[in-house]
Parts: C-alpha cells; structure tokens; sequence
C-alpha cells in the first residue's frame, strides 16, 4: 500500500468514527453501524498491507541469504 493509499484508509477510519459519533449523538443506529464499518474497512486495509510488507521483509531476507551462499 502506498502513502496515498495509507492516507486513504486513515482518511475511511475518521469518517466512520465522525460518522459513529454523530449517530450516538442524534440515536441514529444507521450511522452508528456504518461509522463502525467503515473503521473496520480502515483496520483490514492497514492489516492487509501490515502482512505484505512482513512477507516482502522475509522474502527480502531470504534472497539475501540466498546470495550469500
């Protein structure tokens, strides 16, 4: 994921916790579950590029270790 794309997801995760907020604020369960599912979108966007970049460090060290031999 790129910085843009990072930014995006930040940008997704403040809109639903605004979005929560302001449906806890009028009662309105609508906006309370879509600001809950737009941070959980936020959240499995970081997780999903937390995890490439774990497997891209590995494969980096591993071709490194690799061109040792």
């Amino acid at each position: 994921m790129s910085t843009e794309d990072r930014a995006k997801a930040i940008g997704k995760n403040v809109e639903g916790k605004v979005q929560e907020v302001f449906g806890n604020i009028t009662g309105n369960k609508k906006d309370q579950a879509e600001g809950k599912a737009k941070q959980a979108e936020s959240a499995a966007r970081h997780a999903a590029e937390d995890l490439k970049n774990a497997v891209k460090n590995v494969t980096d060290k591993a071709k490194k270790a690799i061109d040792k031999l």
